[in-house]
């Protein structure tokens, strides 16, 4: 026979083994000499001696019961730092709520919100095409150039990212200690220019991308609400 005549066996997957077996139940009976090449390498008896399958076993139950173990503690930690959250974000906006001047609502939002979440800055900012902002009078909100909340937040409404640069535009002389932030967008009202409210963390993995974003996401709407009640806004 000819090479160009030789087929080549084709690969055989792990669920080929499994359907085989499956399909032969009796493969490995009639076949005892196959179970040694199904222990691991450090316990595979030496020729004469019998191979111990309790052991393998135990060993086995031991290492899932750890990984399961560790798998637990993650979830209760999770959790923990989620209730933690969501108390935080509770916290806020109750502080919100109490506020009796506007000015005080804006001092909560750029300078209590920031102790509050446990972030290292706070930054309230919003579109316009001067140094003057619609509607809004007040030192500790900062003005940005119209478009540039549709530029920085790419169509999104919230915008999480790690181990960068701070950006000098959102955060002022702070920009250097952000290593990590969220970015919020906040419509206030047709009447008003869009707005950002940004956190700012010095730890690189505080914001990552793919966290679970609806209890700062619903602090944002809160925000919007509140603003819209101190300046008599349109929805």
């Amino acid at each position: 026979m000819s090479d160009s005549q030789v087929k080549e066996a084709p690969n055989m997957t792990e669920d080929d083994v499994i359907a085989f077996l499956k399909d032969n139940p009796e493969f490995l009976q009639d076949n005892p000499d196959v179970l040694e090449l199904l222990i691991p390498e450090r316990k595979r008896p030496k020729k004469g001696e019998v191979a111990d399958f309790q052991s393998y076993v135990i060993d086995r139950l031991k290492s899932d019961k750890e990984e399961v173990i560790e798998i637990s503690k993650d979830i209760v930690e999770t959790s923990r730092a989620n209730m933690n959250n969501q108390q935080r974000v509770h916290e806020a906006v109750l502080r919100l709520l109490e506020s009796t001047r506007f000015d005080d609502f804006i001092h909560t939002i750029t300078m209590d919100l920031s102790s509050m979440l446990d972030v290292d800055i706070a930054v309230f900012l919003v579109e316009a095409d001067s140094s003057d902002i619609p509607h809004i009078s007040t030192s500790g909100v900062r003005v940005i150039p119209g478009g540039t909340v549709d530029k920085w937040m790419e169509g999104k409404n919230v915008m999480l990212q790690d181990n960068i640069s701070g950006i000098e535009p959102i955060y002022g002389g702070g920009a250097a200690l952000v290593k990590s932030q969220i970015l919020l967008r906040v419509d206030i009202s047709m009447d008003t220019p869009p707005a950002i409210l940004a956190f700012g963390s010095r730890d690189p993995d505080m914001f990552v991308d793919g966290q679970a974003t609806d209890q700062i996401i619903f602090l944002a709407r809160v925000i919007e609400r509140c603003f819209r009640t101190w300046l008599n806004l349109p929805i």
